[in-house]
């Protein structure tokens, strides 16, 4: 039964990169957009609010787990396109094992975000970004990166069987921008007033940046935010995964 749903999921999987192949435009704005925001920030907007030390050694950490955070758009606006157009539906008709199309979207989507996640920091790396970890602080902090991303995928995911329109997507993507940046990813915590750095500190953003920065050994760095970092996505993940996969089965029902 396992290995039936993985290869449903792996024939999904390789449809989301087929489309990508075809028409490129997407997956390109998706890894530059990251590219653009670490600069932006970077060099027109930052100043480093509350930070002692390399503004960019704090930034960096900050934009990657906000890189993880945004860019939800074209999984949402793919998953809708499908419900609006039958796709889903003759999928649905096919004795291919429940999720899998969805599964396959996530996965898709994460190798992106993988992608996303080499050229952000190559383009760091370029800038003066520069570990300070053990051999296997950067792996780690990847690994928490994308843990996080995954669980941001499945929110995209749900709210999009929801959303059910194109239309709808940039609606409720809009919302992600406000959880996204209120986070110290480009400010430090104690630089805010304390009811809005009491928010910041539950934020999972700021969880993962915090947890980034103290596995690679820059500035703002705090010891105990690994475990939070790692607990979030998965509570994120128990509840919207089973809701995505349920909707799903449950739609046109």
């Amino acid at each position: 039964m396992t290995a039936y749903a993985l290869r449903d999921s792996w024939t999904m999987t390789r449809r989301e990169l087929a489309h990508w192949a075809r028409q490129p435009g997407q997956a390109l704005v998706a890894l530059v957009f990251p590219v653009m925001l670490l600069l932006m920030f970077g060099y027109l907007i930052g100043g480093g609010r509350g930070v002692s030390g390399d503004y960019v050694d704090y930034l960096v950490p900050g934009m990657l787990a906000l890189t993880m955070a945004f860019g939800l758009e074209g999984t949402m606006l793919a998953v809708t396109q499908d419900l609006t157009r039958g796709v889903i539906d003759r999928f649905r008709s096919l004795p291919m094992a429940d999720g899998a199309v969805l599964v396959g979207r996530s996965a898709a989507d994460m190798l992106q975000s993988a992608a996303a996640l080499v050229l952000t920091a190559a383009v760091a790396y370029a800038l003066g970004w520069r570990t300070h970890g053990g051999p296997g602080a950067l792996p780690a902090a990847a690994g928490l990166l994308l843990l996080f991303r995954f669980a941001m995928l499945w929110i995209g995911i749900h709210l999009a069987l929801v959303a059910g329109r194109p239309e709808m997507v940039q609606a409720v993507q809009i919302l992600v921008w406000p959880v996204g940046f209120l986070s110290n990813a480009i400010a430090a915590r104690d630089s805010m007033p304390r009811w809005l750095g009491t928010a910041v500190q539950w934020n999972p953003v700021s969880q993962t940046a915090a947890a980034v920065r103290d596995l690679v050994g820059g500035p703002g760095g705090e010891p105990g935010h690994v475990r939070p970092a790692v607990l979030w996505p998965l509570a994120l993940l128990a509840v919207f995964f089973p809701l995505a996969v349920r909707k799903f089965a449950r739609l046109g029902r």
